[in-house]
């Protein structure tokens, strides 16, 4: 045994979920972790663990984009986290570092499992949001699948979420004219008084994609780009609004995820194809993006540090408050970058 001893404690993935994932569906497992390390192994304590929309697709019993996320393991997930013991010339103690190392409080990894964090830099948080996946997932989305051009018009669902608040601004930066589609008064406000965008449609004024569309037509006259983090009622009402060569983005369809993706509704049952087989509406995935990130962060890290581009995040506090974190991406409580504390 090493010379200090940790409680670990573990959010393990025991039981597939055929509607909305709750307690049910984990174990919290506790167990003790020391501080020996092999060569270059590094001992990190959880302080920013994620909870993002693509956890609810790899719960689903069917291969997706990737097979499904086995039982009986602890629950994946970005981490930014502090080392607490090194064995590497890479690390020290109290470094700051990302790494994916799921819903627990201690983990030992290798050094290459890590990225060193200058918090001088940005928050370090925002290696889990705007300078991290989501970031990615939006730069690349838009700027790659959108093509975008100044005085098209860009519509975002999902728009105040981690990635569809971003896919908003950048089009703005673009020269584009953006409305954002989201839920509730509130969320539309901060669209338009927030992050500046041209227009904002609450979806759940509307019970019909036909009176939906009628309003995203008021505001827009016409969408050369779509956005879609949602997919459901709301693609439904955006797709026959869209001009000649318009492009569509198939970021998420989040409406299905919630149970619907093993026996989704005719209309969700096509963009989920479109997502998992990035088909000519283009699906895309954080992942095809990776080698790619010192690309976007060379253009996005200076708006961050500048504060020229809003970055929110919802912060819930409580390594036992994950599960329930995980459900409010799909009750809409979150604005921005949804985030656990530990």
């Amino acid at each position: 045994m090493g010379k200090n001893v940790f409680n670990n404690k573990q959010w393990i993935y025991a039981k597939r979920p055929e509607h909305r994932v709750g307690l049910e569906h984990y174990q919290l497992r506790e167990s003790a972790i020391d501080d020996t390390l092999a060569n270059n192994e590094v001992l990190i304590q959880a302080r920013y663990i994620s909870v993002d929309p693509y956890m609810r697709i790899q719960q689903h019993e069917r291969r997706t984009y990737d097979v499904p996320h086995p039982l009986g393991i602890v629950q994946r997930a970005g981490v930014v986290a502090q080392v607490i013991a090194s064995a590497s010339d890479r690390f020290q103690e109290g470094d700051w570092v990302l790494g994916y190392n799921g819903w627990q409080l201690y983990d030992k990894c290798h050094a290459n499992d890590l990225q060193k964090l200058d918090p001088e830099n940005a928050p370090v948080s925002t290696a889990l949001g705007v300078l991290g996946m989501p970031g990615r997932t939006a730069w690349f989305g838009l700027m790659e699948a959108g093509r975008p051009r100044p005085g098209e018009t860009l519509v975002v669902s999902g728009a105040a979420g981690a990635v569809g608040s971003l896919v908003a601004q950048f089009g703005k930066r673009a020269g584009c004219r953006v409305v954002g589609i989201a839920g509730g008064a509130a969320k539309c406000a901060y669209l338009t008084d927030k992050l500046g965008l041209d227009g904002a449609v609450d979806y759940r004024a509307f019970s019909t994609p036909d009176a939906l569309a009628t309003e995203v037509q008021r505001q827009t006259g016409g969408v050369d780009i779509y956005f879609d983090n949602v997919g459901g009622m709301v693609s439904d009402a955006v797709i026959p609004l869209i001009k000649l060569r318009a492009r569509i983005i198939i970021c998420g369809t989040i409406s299905q995820y919630d149970g619907g993706l093993d026996h989704p509704d005719l209309a969700p049952r096509v963009l989920q194809h479109m997502l998992f087989q990035r088909a000519s509406i283009q699906g895309i995935l954080a992942r095809d993006f990776v080698h790619r990130m010192d690309e976007m962060r060379a253009i996005v890290a200076p708006w961050v540090k500048k504060r020229e581009i809003v970055f929110d995040e919802t912060i819930v506090d409580g390594f036992e408050q994950l599960p329930e974190a995980l459900n409010m991406l799909f009750e809409g409580k979150n604005v921005g970058k949804l985030l656990v504390r530990i």
